[in-house]
């Protein structure tokens, strides 16, 4: 580019990581942070150079389509890309890049936060000293929960996350088991003494809790599904930090109202942002652990994607390749 790309940016970012991008860019930053209509991104991939959209932002065939000429890139904001069509860019030769290798130590934070919070309570617990019912004080009967040294974890996605994961679960004296496309490496196994189930369904069927951990594919929509689900035990537990879509969540809720799943923390939503009002009145009643899709959100993540985004776009604007481009091949 002869000048200094065109970017849009569709969300709110961090004031250091926008500051940059007003040196380095001809950019337009969102200032309300409202999120991006379709027309909007239309509008917008009709004139830039580089759009920067979010996991917010659906960028499908048709959006791709339509885009100007001048389109180059898509930035994404994020690491994964299931908010946009990368085969329909790729055809029109645009570049889609991702945040990578960013989000996993504060994802895998969070999943063990909420391996802790679902059995033992701690959300409902705290409840109690802020809510009518106050705390009456200590009784030997009172918010019983499940203990979870000696319990077997099952990872579905043994990938970066699901790794780290294992790591922090391991320190708490879980038993690590895990259910991969690809078995770990032997080095891995050896020091998370991890087990390795090649079948999902058979995994399940025996753990204490599942922690979700694998990307968004068209192949693993519902790979929980209700099925699957069923093959669960009633006193399992069932955490979800990676996308909504991966369980069939009105099957999961059922489960839990008919008591045939002991509980669940969920940081994303099969339908997100909407939250299913059972799940909301499930969390009323502490049989669930709700987040509002939280697990990468610490100032440091945001910084750090940010940056990478920043350097995607200054590589395609000087005529290189970017180094985090997405190609069809890996999503």
């Amino acid at each position: 580019m002869d000048k200094k790309p065109f970017v849009v940016v569709t969300r709110r970012l961090p004031d250091r990581v926008e500051a940059r991008m007003r040196e380095l860019f001809d950019v337009r930053l969102n200032g309300d942070d409202r999120a991006y209509g379709r027309d909007d991104l239309a509008r917008a991939m009709a004139e830039a150079d580089v759009l920067v959209p979010t996991v917010t932002d659906r960028i499908d065939a048709e959006l791709i389509e339509a885009a100007g000429p001048r389109l180059k890139l898509i930035a994404n904001f994020g690491n994964g890309v299931d908010n946009i069509d990368v085969a329909a860019a790729h055809a029109r030769g645009i570049f889609v890049t991702n945040t990578p290798n960013v989000l996993t130590e504060d994802t895998a934070d969070m999943t063990l936060a909420l391996i802790l919070a679902a059995p033992r309570r701690i959300v409902e617990g705290a409840g109690y000293l802020l809510g009518e019912d106050r705390w009456a004080g200590w009784s030997p009967t009172w918010m019983l929960g499940h203990r979870i040294h000696g319990k077997r974890l099952g990872i579905v996605g043994m990938g970066r996350i699901g790794i780290a994961v294992a790591r922090r679960a391991r320190a708490f004296g879980l038993a690590i088991h895990y259910h991969n496309r690809k078995r770990a490496a032997q080095a891995i196994e050896e020091e998370l003494g991890a087990t390795y189930w090649e079948s999902l369904d058979q995994m399940l069927a025996h753990m204490d809790i599942v922690s979700v951990n694998c990307p968004y594919t068209p192949a693993t929509f519902h790979l929980l599904s209700a099925r699957r689900l069923e093959l669960l035990r009633p006193s399992a537990f069932l955490v979800n930090t990676a996308r909504g879509e991966i369980i069939d969540e009105d099957a999961m809720i059922r489960l839990l109202e008919d008591g045939r799943l002991a509980g669940a923390g969920l940081d994303v939503f099969e339908h997100e942002p909407k939250v299913d009002e059972r799940l909301c009145k499930l969390a009323e009643k502490g049989r669930v652990v709700l987040l509002p899709h939280m697990s990468s959100a610490t100032i440091e993540s945001r910084i750090e994607m940010g940056e990478k985004v920043i350097i995607n776009i200054r590589m395609v604007a000087s005529g290189d390749r970017p180094p985090d481009r997405v190609l069809p091949s890996m999503v």
